[in-house]
Parts: C-alpha cells; sequence; structure tokens
C-alpha cells in the first residue's frame, strides 16, 4: 500500500500553518532546495515505480532531519534585547541608535536584527546582522532619519534567528516601546554658536552690520577682525596681550519679537524636500536663538483657520524649549489661512511694542490684499516684517534663453506676469511702511537673521 505524496503534502499543512500563526517559525531556504530531491526523484516514478521503496525511505529520512532540526529553533528567552537612543532628533538629520542583543544560551547564533520604526523614520541600514557567541552580547548602531516632524514610537526590536542546521527560521518580537520627537533642524543653532564663538559667521551668510550711532554699554574685549572699527581698539588691552584687541558694546535688550507663521494650504508646497512650513519654523528656530542671545524676548503664534497655538513673549534660553515643543508638531493644513483672526489674537495679546515677523506664500489677490491690509495695520505700533517665499519653479520659467518654442514662450511669459505682479505686492507693502523680505525657502536663515541685526543696529525697533 503507498502513499499519495499530494496526501502527505495536506498532512504537514497544519503544522505548516499553526507554526508560522503561533510560533512565527517558517522553513528556510535549505529546507526548500532539500525537498526538491524528493520530488523530482516522485517524477521519476512514472518511467521507475520499483524506486518507490527508495523516496518513501528518502522522504522519512528527510521527515526526521527536518523535525529534529526543528526541536533547536531558538526560543525567546534565550535573548534579551535593549535600545539605547536620545528623544529628540532634528528633522533629515541622522539620529543615532543603539540595539543591545543579549545571548543567554550555550550556542552561538546568527542574528538579524530589525528596529521597529514607523514609515516617517528611515533606518540606515535597515537590517543589522551579528554573530553571538555563547552567553555574550553585542551592542549594534545605525541611524534614523526622519522625514518629516512629530512624536513617534518604536514599537519593538525584532529578531530574525535559525535552527542549528539551518532548514528553519524564526521571528522574534520583543515589545520594546521608545519614544523619537522629531523637531526641526536644531543643529544649525549648534553651527551658530560655535561661528559666533569664532567671529566666522559669514560662513553661514550672517553679515556683520555696522550700528548707527553706539550703545554705551561696555560687553566685553575680543580678538580683532578685519570688519572692525579701528575706533573701538583698546590699545591698553592690546599692549598687555601683544595682540590687537577691541571693545564690543551691548546692543539694546529687553526687546520683543513675535513670529507669525502660516500652517494653511500656502505652505503645504515643498522645496529642497521640505515643505514651506518646515523651512519657515527651521529658520524661525534660529532667529530665536539668535535673538534670545542678544537679550530680546520672543513669541510665537502659529495659525491656520485657527489659532493653533501660542507661546508668549519671554527672553532666556529656556524660552527655545517652549519654541521646540509648540512646534514640533505642527503640519501645514489644506485650509484657507484665517490671517484676520491671527491679527486679532496679536492684538489682544500682544500690546508693546514688536517686530512682528509673518512668514507666508503669496500666489493670488485675495491673500495678497489681506497680508497687505493686516501688516500695514501694524505699523506704528508695532515693526512689521513679511517674508514672503518665492517659487523656484516660477523664477526658472521665467528666465529662458532664446530662442524659444510657442510653448516656452507662452509659460515665460505666464511666469514673468506673475512675478511682476508679486513684485508690486512687495512694492505695495513698503508705501505702507511694511519691512518685506523675498527669498528663496531654502535659503531664508541668513536674510532673516541679517534684517533683524540691521533693524537692531539702525534702531528701528
Amino acid at each position: 500500500m503507498s502513499i499519495n505524496p499530494l496526501v502527505a503534502v495536506l498532512l504537514l499543512l497544519p503544522l505548516l500553518v499553526g507554526l508560522a500563526r503561533w510560533k512565527r517559525i517558517y522553513p528556510h531556504g535549505p529546507l526548500v532546495l532539500l525537498l526538491v530531491v524528493p520530488a523530482i526523484l516522485g517524477i521519476g516514478l512514472i518511467a521507475a515505480p520499483q524506486l518507490f521503496a527508495v523516496l518513501m525511505s528518502l522522504n522519512g529520512a528527510l521527515a526526521l532531519l527536518a523535525l529534529g532540526d526543528l526541536l533547536s529553533v531558538p526560543r525567546p528567552s534565550q535573548f534579551t534585547v535593549e535600545r539605547q537612543t536620545l528623544r529628540v532628533a532634528s528633522l533629515r538629520k541622522p539620529h543615532p541608535v543603539a540595539v543591545i542583543v543579549v545571548n543567554r544560551s550555550r550556542r552561538t547564533h546568527t542574528v538579524w536584527v530589525r528596529d521597529g520604526v514607523p514609515p516617517a523614520l528611515e533606518a540606515e541600514p535597515r537590517e543589522l546582522l551579528v554573530r553571538l557567541a555563547p552567553r555574550s552580547r553585542a551592542t549594534l548602531r545605525y541611524a534614523l532619519k526622519a522625514t518629516r516632524r512629530g512624536a513617534f514610537t518604536l514599537d519593538a526590536i525584532h529578531l530574525r534567528v535559525r535552527s542549528r542546521l539551518g532548514l528553519w527560521q524564526r521571528y522574534l518580537s520583543f515589545p520594546l516601546a521608545g519614544v523619537v520627537h522629531v523637531y526641526p533642524d536644531m543643529k544649525q543653532l549648534g553651527q551658530y554658536a560655535l561661528l559666533a564663538r569664532t567671529n566666522r559667521l559669514s560662513l553661514m551668510g550672517v553679515r556683520r552690520t555696522r550700528k548707527i550711532g553706539q550703545d554705551n554699554e561696555f560687553e566685553r574685549l575680543r580678538d580683532f577682525t578685519r570688519d572692525d572699527n579701528y575706533k573701538h581698539i583698546d590699545w591698553r588691552s592690546t599692549a598687555k596681550r601683544n595682540k590687537l584687541t577691541v571693545k564690543d558694546f551691548q546692543a539694546n535688550q529687553s526687546q520683543r519679537l513675535l513670529f507669525l507663521i502660516d500652517c494653511g494650504r500656502m505652505m503645504a508646497s515643498e522645496a529642497a524636500g521640505l515643505s514651506l512650513l518646515d523651512h519657515a519654523l527651521n529658520s524661525m528656530l534660529m532667529l530665536s536663538y539668535v535673538a534670545l542671545r542678544q537679550g530680546d524676548s520672543v513669541g510665537l503664534i502659529s495659525f491656520s483657520d485657527a489659532i493653533h497655538s501660542f507661546v508668549p513673549p519671554a527672553g532666556g534660553m529656556n524660552q527655545m524649549n517652549r519654541l521646540l515643543h509648540s512646534s514640533f508638531d505642527r503640519f501645514p493644513r489644506l485650509v484657507e489661512s484665517r490671517y484676520d483672526e491671527a491679527f486679532v489674537y496679536l492684538a489682544a495679546r500682544c500690546r508693546k511694542r514688536a517686530m512682528v515677523v509673518l512668514v507666508t506664500n503669496v500666489i493670488d489677490e485675495v491673500n495678497a490684499r489681506q497680508i497687505e491690509r493686516y501688516l500695514s495695520s501694524l505699523t506704528g505700533r508695532h515693526l512689521p516684517l513679511g517674508v514672503l517665499l518665492r517659487d523656484r519653479e516660477l523664477f526658472t520659467a521665467a528666465d529662458v534663453a532664446a530662442p524659444l518654442d510657442p510653448k516656452t514662450l507662452y509659460r515665460a511669459g505666464a511666469a514673468a506676469d506673475i512675478l511682476l505682479w508679486r513684485h508690486q505686492v512687495l512694492s505695495d507693502l513698503s508705501k505702507q511702511g511694511v519691512l518685506a523680505l523675498d527669498v528663496y525657502p531654502e535659503e531664508m536663515t541668513a536674510p532673516l537673521v541679517n534684517s533683524y541685526l540691521n533693524i537692531k543696529a539702525r534702531h528701528l525697533l
């Protein structure tokens, strides 16, 4: 009496399904290759039925080998895992993560490790490979890169291990919750601090501004640089140090800087891989850091069709934490921005004179009129600065060389017409006494900081 191979396979299916569903154990490549041999011999039975006994013996041997190797599949209790990472990460910047895997068994294991990262985080490399000796531990390192801001949970660490002969593989999951808060780019803050200490801010595009008049309160002595006024050289200190030394004077302090950040549909477009809102928040944080170092107070209002967050103006470097916490999980919404509500909210909560920086995007007449109307209403009481973000594709379409085919010509003409309208919007703002800044989103930080320093130097605030 012979056993139908199809019946044997059907009898094994419940076992394989049970292993996969409850134990997460699956056949590995070598086992599949071994099963190909009896499959080929089974086809040969058509020509040589006398090989049936040999085939059944081979099937039995393979079954015993597979079942024996199945018993050697590692258990979850043989491993422990741990994750070490900082809670705060910067957008689009590598964030280091360390995973510690401990082999508690008396056997050497080859382990594939993968962290349970959400889709918004990219792990590099995605999978880590380590060979663990008995009773040993290994520290594996990889880098996370966030594609957007927000709070993200790393739910578990997943291991893939093999049986002793490699015929089976098992997936193990170790719940290990961890939270990573992705903030706007903060690396530039440390870069600014370093360059400021060495008087090399020009490398970031920050210009040294010449002050009109001079504050009288002495702040510190420092080394002479090329841009310094010779009148500020302290000759006594120079003689003592045998090195040119100049005096620094304090700028006016305790002034207020308030950001109005548009989070509506106008800020949903992307430039250089980031949304316009991301660029706005990066520049806002950079200028806030500069202003707080200058002794000024900084505040923030983020809005779209409603007010989303408000950070009252305050001084001190602790204010940076409040600004970061208020903005890291803010995303553009596909709604029309209510400038009227934002400026009414501003008038009710900021009565003292401040430099009000509105960061937004203008693409139609309706928004342009609202921006001009509400920013011009601040002149006299506050110092308004409108930061309008450029569309690089629009400027590229208008800046083409001849000869042109009709389609390109019409495209360039339409782009030039929009740019003329945009230039008129900026001119109208200037006529109303509003300071205006027209910049590309990815190049906004340095011009914004320079505008602030120029305003401070000219004592406009």
